[in-house]
């Protein structure tokens, strides 16, 4: 089944996540969005689960002249994690990537603020976190983001997904209190096959998601 766009994810990603909240003591949840493609799927889980949105602004890193293939990923302040895998395939090393590091940085402070309009970043300790992404392929940026919070030490930590690589989604199983993908496929290639309306969500959707999120709250 395919999604009609990121609402119709997060409707039906939401369905998921209540029934599973149903069965669980969940600790004053937050919901984390990964923009800015997390962010309309998140939205209808926050208001679904009537909790907070925020954000958590993960940049990826790029290959050499391939982009949008991710090698590695950073988040906050933390040192950039990288898959060490795929640096040996392209034989490069962390030090060949750090103007990329350095600019990704630079770019992903400049969304924080953006976004936040100085909202100071959500206190996690003692909290449920359901983290929320559009779709997950490598799962390069997922990784830098569950270590983000989980260094917060929130009381419980749930990646949230409406389509995911099956392959992918199972390294995660370790990392998270639990991992919810809708759809799992084999050797899933692009996030965006799996959408009839994919079109690239803006700052200024972001912004007005989460200024109305906050608006109601």
């Amino acid at each position: 089944m395919r999604f009609q766009d990121r609402q119709h994810a997060g409707r039906l990603l939401a369905a998921r996540l209540a029934e599973l909240r149903a069965t669980e003591r969940w600790d004053d949840p937050i919901v984390l969005a990964l923009p800015r493609g997390g962010v309309p799927v998140a939205a209808e889980v926050a208001r679904a689960l009537d909790a907070p949105l925020d954000v958590l602004v993960v940049r990826k890193i790029g290959a050499p002249g391939e982009p949008e293939v991710g090698i590695g990923a950073i988040a906050g302040d933390d040192p950039p994690l990288f898959d060490r895998r795929a640096l040996t395939i392209l034989d490069i090393t962390p030090d060949q990537l750090a103007s990329d590091v350095a600019r990704e940085r630079t770019e992903l402070h400049r969304r924080e603020r953006l976004y936040r309009n100085s909202r100071p970043a959500p206190d996690l300790r003692g909290r449920t976190v359901v983290l929320v992404d559009d779709g997950l392929a490598t799962g390069v940026t997922a990784h830098a983001a569950l270590r983000r919070v989980r260094a917060e030490g929130p009381a419980r930590l749930i990646l949230a997904v409406p389509v995911c690589d099956a392959r992918a989604g199972e390294e995660f199983r370790g990392d998270t209190d639990e991992f919810v993908c809708l759809q799992p496929h084999r050797y899933l290639h692009a996030v965006g096959v799996w959408y009839e309306d994919f079109r690239q969500v803006s700052d200024r959707e972001v912004i007005d998601i989460l200024g109305h999120q906050h608006a109601v709250s």
